[in-house]
């Protein structure tokens, strides 16, 4: 993780999150579109995006989908991973994102958001923790509090999993069935 601002504020910001939200098409991939002959859409997730994913969930840490776009394929992945909250289509992410607090009773501090572009520049004004992606657009790192060292679809979410699960003390119990079975 770059810190885009202190380290501490960072690190304290880190430690107040509850929700992770997250943008989909240059966060949990790497932009590209993949449109067959038929009309159906392909996407590429990475697998250790999801495994971070899973591991911020059993620690107690709820994560959704915010998303412009539309696809079957985000619903399939996010049905796969147990994300429950998922928001596609959006014409208005702050709306949507208001609409997130009120219904998981959260406020801004409370929410980390990933994004990857201009589009994500409002959530990235009020949430608690801004994370842009690497290779994100050279406009929107001037608003956030960090950055990812890895790419959009390449291990940038599972970054800011491992991240937050470090800053919040779950690392270690949440992975100790990995390293330590026999204390698991």
């Amino acid at each position: 993780m770059e810190f885009l601002r202190s380290e501490k504020e960072v690190r304290e910001r880190a430690a107040r999150i509850k929700l992770l939200i997250l943008d989909v098409d240059g966060v949990l991939t790497d932009g590209g579109l993949i449109w067959h002959a038929n009309g159906q859409e392909s996407k590429v997730f990475h697998v250790h995006d999801g495994h971070g994913i899973r591991l911020l969930q059993r620690a107690g840490i709820e994560v959704a989908l915010l998303t412009g776009r539309r696809s079957q394929v985000v619903d399939d992945r996010a049905r796969d991973l147990g994300i429950k909250l998922v928001v596609q289509g959006s014409r208005n992410k702050l709306t949507d994102y208001e609409d997130i607090l009120q219904l998981r009773e959260l406020d801004d501090q409370s929410v980390a958001y990933v994004g990857d572009d201009l589009v994500d520049l409002p959530l990235f004004r009020r949430v608690g923790l801004a994370v842009a992606v690497a290779d994100g657009t050279s406009h929107i790192f001037p608003y956030c509090h960090a950055s990812t060292e890895s790419k959009g679809g390449g291990g940038a979410v599972r970054e800011v999993c491992e991240f937050l699960l470090q800053v919040q003390g779950k690392w270690e119990e949440i992975t100790a069935v990995y390293f330590n079975p026999e204390n698991a």
